[in-house]
């Protein structure tokens, strides 16, 4: 055949593999692609968004506005379902103005007279939290913005004080407050320096701590309590931007690498008129310690802190004068790993009582504490643990006082409500026995209400509005019905939750899901997705989203894929299961993981010894690396997705907690690292990451690089330019990635 001809028949070839689907495929609502997955809101799962008034009155929805553009802020009656208007569109229009303001956030002053709005808001790292605000006086209907003549979006965090006299907000790394009579704004903090931060944080505490918002109002609204921080002394991690412009960026971070200089920290409160600012004398090397909390509790003239010290093995829980600045620790939690913060404290009998979640009885167990700490009292003996403290009744509770908490005794992929009794009395699963799966709760400061969420593994959420305690339906705020139809039409291949024996008596809960259909006799390969850091679980029994829905479409398309969660994660199944890896994080959970591998492969014959994968990302990326590093002849390939590489290029806060200092773990740190494992490199490897990623940063791929190439290693991989940890930031993105890993399989 001539040349020309032979070029006309494989163009001929490649046109018909490539062409686009016929209509009737495309239309064929049982198949699952990436474009259904992750290129539209096909799939998206509703939630409810609501605010539960304080006095459990109502509850305040934002809908479209009937009227016309914008939308309304809605009350809504419980008990009957009648709602009316209570902040129109109408009413959020600017003067001058032809569209209302679109609503991001929104906050009510205590008596409901003044609503905040929060708008135009821009991304700071991983959330919106700079914008604009707008007040709303809703008798007279005058709306104006906060913060004078201030840039747009530059101002964080604005809350109305508890008087509603004031609005407090941060601009530039201070504290500014103005008054809403004569729209005085004064500075509170008047810190030019780059390196002092008043008000929020730096990198690291957002990330670890979860502290972004680093103000409190007092609870007479005459002061403000607030962090500050001094970064001189971090070192500065540069990201370097290729492409938005002829010429790179430099983008510098403040990045405390493990080992490294921390940021110093104190706590000060000032008046809201100005002034000096009294510091609270805080014990310990600030930059040695953190503190990991603050706050006023309800009519409280004292402030409670939580401080850390750098391992994070100790936690003193204190109480400050503002006055005098003079603190007094009241209560010591030690652990020989690292201790849990307790975000959620409530203050009992005028302030002479609290609650206090510990694990020092090897339960995370819920306890009532004396003022002076010297008397605890354990509310939930039994060998559980409460998963989180999410309600104590009020002063003015009918009946005796109540404490409601998460837990699930029985099943840890699980969780459901539970009460007990102030005095430990009558402890009680609130939950009805017939609803398995995962359930949520936000409760009514009244705690007679409760928005209630229940999913299940492949099964989406289902939103209720039910009475507690009786746990009585009102009525479902969300089914996601049509959600339902469509994953009901996908003809779901078989899913399953399961528990693997490891040895020694280890049993570890996994998930399973296989293609539809499944033949016992026929051999299929598996691909094992993995997480299994002390950050977070990966097997639960509920709905599991887009990362599920991909799950389900490999295994239609002939994959077995299964998850297993090894020890040393937050799962609640007692201290000594989530402290197992302290000081071998990336050695222990890699054995745990490869050991399930095995133990399937010998339980279930029909998975393919000779065709294992695994993939993961973040500490999963990582986890994935070290399993086709240390076990080469398990694992065939990996793709590993935004890794760490060697744990010495993280920063402080996460891996000191759970691997202690470098210099006295260098076993720990240098076995738990993969890179240190590239040489044994035999199977497929796949590496992505964002060359953008402010978390863990794209030097740790390119270190890791360097060595496969020392070793002679063969591998893939793929850089997103500028995307960050998510990989998610341009048109198109989270689709090529998809297909990328789809295709690599």
């Amino acid at each position: 055949m001539c040349i020309h001809k032979v070029a006309l028949a494989l163009l001929a070839l490649i046109c018909s593999v490539t062409q686009p689907a016929s209509s009737a495929g495309e239309n064929d609502q049982s198949l699952l692609t990436i474009d259904r997955i992750y290129g539209s809101d096909e799939f998206d799962a509703k939630g409810f968004e609501a605010r539960l008034l304080d006095d459990g009155s109502a509850y305040l929805t934002i809908e479209k506005s009937e009227s016309g553009d914008g939308r309304d802020i809605v009350r809504h009656v419980p008990r009957t379902g009648k709602q009316g208007i209570m902040v129109a569109a109408a009413h959020l229009i600017p003067s001058g103005g032809r569209s209302p303001l679109k609503i991001d956030d929104y906050a009510l002053s205590k008596d409901k007279a003044l609503l905040l709005i929060y708008t135009n808001s821009k991304r700071v790292w991983r959330e919106n939290t700079r914008g604009d605000y707008w007040i709303l006086d809703r008798s007279s209907r005058e709306l104006r913005k906060i913060g004078g003549d201030a840039q747009p979006s530059s101002l964080m965090f604005a809350k109305i004080s508890p008087t509603g006299r004031h609005v407090a907000f941060v601009r530039d790394k201070n504290i500014y407050v103005e008054d809403l009579r004569d729209r005085k704004i004064t500075a509170l903090t008047k810190s030019n320096s780059p390196d002092i931060i008043n008000g929020t944080f730096d990198w690291v505490y957002e990330e670890e701590l979860r502290l972004r918002d680093g103000f409190r109002w007092s609870p007479d609204g005459k002061s403000i309590a607030y962090w500050q921080l001094n970064t001189s002394g971090v070192r500065e991690f540069s990201m370097i931007n290729n492409t938005d412009g002829l010429y790179s960026r430099v983008i510098p971070i403040k990045y405390p690498k493990v080992g490294q200089k921390n940021s110093s920290c104190r706590v000060g409160v000032v008046k809201v008129r100005g002034g000096k600012t009294r510091w609270m004398a805080v014990p310990g090397d600030p930059r040695e310690h953190y503190i990991a909390r603050m706050n006023w509790p309800q009519g409280s003239k004292e402030l409670v802190i939580q401080q850390l010290n750098r391992l994070q093995n100790t936690n003193r829980l204190m109480l400050a004068n503002p006055r005098s600045g003079a603190t007094k620790t009241i209560l010591t939690e030690r652990d020989d790993a690292w201790v849990e913060l307790n975000r959620k404290i409530d203050w009992l009998d005028n302030g002479n009582t609290f609650t206090w979640l510990s694990e020092r009885d090897g339960w995370r167990h819920l306890y009532t504490v004396s003022r002076d700490g010297r008397t605890m009292v354990n509310l939930t003996p039994d060998d559980f643990d409460v998963i989180s403290l999410l309600h104590v009744d009020g002063a003015d509770a009918q009946g005796p006082r109540k404490a409601y908490f998460l837990a699930s005794p029985e099943k840890p992929t699980e969780s459901y409500l539970y009460r007990v009794g102030l005095d430990g009395s009558g402890l009680k699963r609130v939950t009805p026995k017939d609803k398995a799966g995962t359930h949520g709760y936000r409760i009514s400061p009244n705690g007679r209400w409760a928005i209630h969420t229940l999913s299940s593994f492949g099964s989406p959420p289902v939103i209720d509005l039910v009475t507690l305690p009786e746990h009585k339906k009102i009525r479902t705020l969300e089914d996601n019905g049509d959600l339902r139809k469509k994953i009901d039409a996908l003809k779901q291949p078989l899913g399953e939750l399961f528990r693997v024996d490891i040895g020694d008596g280890v049993l570890l809960d996994g998930w399973c899901i296989k293609p539809a259909n499944f033949n016992p006799k026929k051999k299929y390969p598996l691909l094992v997705y993995v997480y299994g850091e002390p950050a977070g679980t990966s097997v639960s029994n509920k709905w599991g989203g887009n990362t599920y829905l991909w799950h389900l479409m490999l295994a239609r398309k002939g994959y077995i894929v299964m998850c297993f969660e090894n020890r040393g994660t937050p799962a609640p199944r007692g201290r000594d299961w989530r402290k197992y890896v302290y000081r071998k994080v990336g050695i222990l959970a890699p054995m745990d993981q490869a050991a399930a591998v095995r133990a399937v492969i010998k339980k279930r014959p029909y998975i393919d010894a000779r065709r294992i994968a695994i993939w993961g990302w973040s500490g999963g990326g990582s986890m994935s690396l070290n399993a086709i590093f240390k076990y080469p002849d398990l694992y065939h390939t990996a793709m590993s997705v935004a890794s760490v590489s060697n744990q010495r290029f993280y920063d402080t806060i996460y891996q000191e907690r759970y691997m202690g200092m470098p210099q006295d773990n260098v076993e720990g740190f240098t076995q738990g690292s993969p890179i240190n494992f590239a040489k044994q490199l035999k199977g497929n490897l796949l590496i992505v990451h964002g060359t953008g990623d402010d978390n863990c940063h794209y030097q740790g791929a390119e270190a890791l690089i360097n060595e496969l190439i020392r070793h002679d290693k063969h591998f893939t991989m793929m850089a997103y330019p500028n995307r960050s940890h998510s990989i998610s930031e341009g048109k198109n993105t989270s689709c090529h990635l998809r297909r990328l890993l789809t295709r690599y399989l």
